[in-house]
């Protein structure tokens, strides 16, 4: 696998435009994360925010526009208004630097959380069993699980199993993370042990790109606010510019209403 230089993005979106039959919710995207960075994605429903993400992870395909993820193409405009992806092969070695934590955590159920985490190190990766429990082991002591390693999905708190979720994330070694509105399902007394969470990786300059409604952690955690509209990215600045003078009014109208 090719290094990838310090001073590539991690993410480099180009003209991405995405239809589901008529219609049309993304039109043309462009965003570049670069490593290190936490860049929050905010929008009303519908503004294709989840929709960018799941492109960005190949679990939903493109039909215009280039990706490239730590300076490896996904896919490629083809310039003749469609795109080209590489073999299979390729795609699944891209998709290796992202890692994707969704909304309702999309854990295993017949599975303890150990073997949540190690599952797709040994299948995926063909990580040794040892060296994989071991990763799993000091995963789950990062983010303050060590004591359900052997407990089931279904013993453990909405606020535990995204925790999980995120460990198991990061037993795949990403170079990025990609969260999905990470507590939107979660009661309010569980989405601080998440975000918590999420602030101790941003601390360690984990890259992520996080679809949420969470203000206080995007004006405090973000470096970047990422605002979408219509299927567009209508407003790009630093977090602490974003919230202090947002400059377009559907943002403007946004911020009233989830401040």
């Amino acid at each position: 696998m090719p290094e990838t230089s310090v001073d590539s993005p991690m993410i480099n979106a180009i003209g991405v435009h995405k239809r589901f039959g008529a219609l049309e919710v993304l039109r043309g995207v462009d965003l570049t994360v670069q490593r290190g960075e936490v860049v929050a994605v905010l929008g009303a429903s519908g503004s294709g925010k989840s929709t960018l993400l799941r492109c960005l992870n190949h679990l939903e395909t493109v039909d215009r526009g280039t990706i490239q993820i730590a300076g490896d193409t996904l896919v490629a405009d083809d310039g003749q208004g469609g795109v080209r992806y590489p073999a299979d092969a390729e795609v699944r070695r891209v998709c290796r630097h992202t890692g994707m934590v969704f909304q309702h955590f999309n854990l295993f159920p017949h599975l303890t959380v150990l073997q949540n985490l190690i599952e797709a190190p040994i299948t995926v990766k063909k990580m040794p069993r040892g060296e994989a429990t071991a990763l799993a082991e000091r995963l789950l002591a990062k983010v303050g699980l060590a004591d359900k390693r052997d407990a089931y999905p279904n013993r453990l708190s909405g606020g535990q199993k995204q925790r999980v979720a995120i460990a198991r994330a990061l037993a795949m070694q990403p170079e990025v993370l990609l969260f999905d509105e990470p507590t939107s399902a979660l009661d309010p007394e569980l989405t601080g042990e998440v975000l918590r969470t999420m602030r101790e990786l941003a601390q360690e300059r984990m890259t992520m790109l996080v679809v949420t409604h969470e203000m206080a952690f995007a004006r405090e955690v973000a470096h970047r606010v990422v605002f979408m509209d219509g299927g567009q990215i209508v407003e790009d600045r630093p977090a602490k510019d974003f919230f202090a003078d947002p400059r377009h009014e559907r943002a403007r109208a946004f911020l009233e209403h989830m401040l």
